[in-house]
């Protein structure tokens, strides 16, 4: 590692790697079951949301050298596959504020929730990539950036929809182990 390369200190590269392996467990989900899907899910939510609120990003140099790269077609397929996945457990109520900013009960996804969150790890770890200093500088400003205006909020309204509903199906499956392997 470069030491005067600050986009390659161990907090981004811990960031780069979480981001990954939720990226492939996202775009592996049909070959989990929803419970299998959901356990993991519970690991790795506040896991992207530690390392999301530790990301130092100072402001890239060359922005321009920004990119996105997950497209609507993409971001529908994962959404399409997450929510096949999660059937009837994909809809949540949850305290938000309104468009007035008046607090109000809202209805959620979480399908489009882990969407959204893949969307912006996905573009992180395609920027991230780049061989250069300066997509490195984006990917890692704009992680952060999102984190405060985006996906950190996403994690932090699901983390308690998935507890509740892992804790019920394991508390539904008791009798059948084969839904969590690995936990008994």
């Amino acid at each position: 590692m470069a030491q005067n390369d600050p986009t390659l200190s161990r907090a981004n590269l811990e960031m780069i790697t979480i981001a990954s392996e939720y990226c492939t467990l996202i775009e592996n989900c049909s070959s989990h079951t929803p419970s299998v899907f959901l356990q993991s899910i519970r690991g790795f939510a506040p896991l992207l949301y530690l390392r999301g609120s530790l990301i130092k990003a100072a402001e890239p140099e060359f922005p321009e050298a920004n990119e996105r790269f997950v497209t609507e077609e993409q971001w529908d397929g994962i959404f399409t596959r997450l929510r096949e996945l999660l059937g009837d457990q994909d809809e949540f109520l949850y305290m938000g504020f309104s468009e007035f900013g008046e607090q109000t009960t809202l209805t959620g996804s979480l399908s489009e929730h882990l969407a959204d969150v893949y969307q912006d790890m996905k573009d992180l770890i395609l920027l991230f990539k780049r061989p250069s200093l300066a997509s490195r500088e984006n990917a890692i400003y704009e992680c952060a950036h999102l984190f405060q205006e985006r996906w950190g909020a996403r994690l932090a309204v699901i983390l308690p929809v998935i507890h509740q509903l892992t804790v019920s199906n394991q508390n539904e499956n008791r009798n059948n182990p084969e839904d969590f392997p690995g936990l008994y």
